[in-house]
């Protein structure tokens, strides 16, 4: 197994072929496109999950006032979907003084879909980690109300054990949950390079599709500490990593990664 402080370049390689498991862009613009120009590969577009929304009528089961709640917390565009979402089914009005604590810029601006983004008090992480987050947070904590709003079925533990361990009132928030998509017609005798994982869930529904799969010599990609902590937990070894300093991205880690095979060849 893995060690945790595997570097983020595993063995060097010749990488032709590297799965993503997100959906394909939907721009040609995407930076992924650049590193297919740039190193001559092919990349494969594949989402291994998928999110299913939890109706308002179920998530009253959870008992949970929105209007209560002074802040929130979001991870991804997709909590802040679901979260206005239920907002909207259950006719919750969010106050004008509501806080937003966002993993990043990117997520923060996200929020410019559903509010007047100048006028409410927003805030995101320096550089994409949860410790950045906690550091924004924790010049906010005092007498906030914290609404966590995340997955049934994948939530950070690092953020969950931080609210608790620095005594900040909150509650998790479910409002949607993540499944396992059926990706065997597209992974089963294609031979791929390095497999790139975004999600724990990620990581879970390559396992539920291939009990038996074997790394042999795939390298692994990850984004996020808690989805590096799964490809570990999962036996495998973890070969690159992100977010880290100067490759805040998976793109700029594949990048580094593909840089290296280069340079190796020469």
């Amino acid at each position: 197994m893995a060690k945790s402080g595997a570097k983020n370049a595993g063995p060097v390689k010749s990488a032709k072929r590297i799965l993503v498991s997100q959906p394909r862009p939907e721009s040609d613009k995407s930076p992924y496109f650049d590193l297919e120009k740039k190193y001559q590969v092919e990349l494969v577009f594949q989402p291994f999950i998928r999110l299913e929304g939890i109706p308002a009528r179920d998530f009253r089961k959870q008992k949970i006032d929105i209007s209560q709640f002074t802040a929130v917390v979001f991870t991804s565009r997709n909590a802040i979907d679901h979260f206005f979402r239920t907002c909207e089914e259950m006719k919750v009005v969010i106050g004008q003084d509501t806080k937003y604590f966002c993993i990043t810029e990117a997520v923060a601006l996200y929020l410019q879909k559903f509010i007047l983004y100048r006028k409410r008090k927003v805030f995101y992480g320096a550089d994409g980690t949860n410790k950045s987050m906690f550091d924004v947070v924790n010049k906010h904590k005092e007498n906030e109300q914290f609404l966590y709003v995340c997955s049934e079925n994948q939530q950070d533990n690092e953020i969950v054990n931080w609210l608790k361990g620095n005594k900040c009132a909150y509650q998790l928030a479910f409002m949607y949950r993540t499944i396992s998509n059926d990706i065997k017609e597209v992974v089963k005798g294609c031979e791929f390079d390095v497999i790139c994982f975004f999600t724990p869930s990620g990581v879970k529904s390559l396992f539920d599709n291939f009990p038996e799969f074997k790394q042999n010599g795939t390298v692994i990609g990850a984004f996020g500490n808690n989805t590096s902590k799964a490809v570990e937990d999962a036996g495998l070894t973890l070969g690159i990593k992100a977010p880290m300093p100067q490759r805040p991205s998976m793109v700029a880690a594949l990048d580094y990664f593909l840089g290296i095979g280069v340079e190796a060849k020469k």
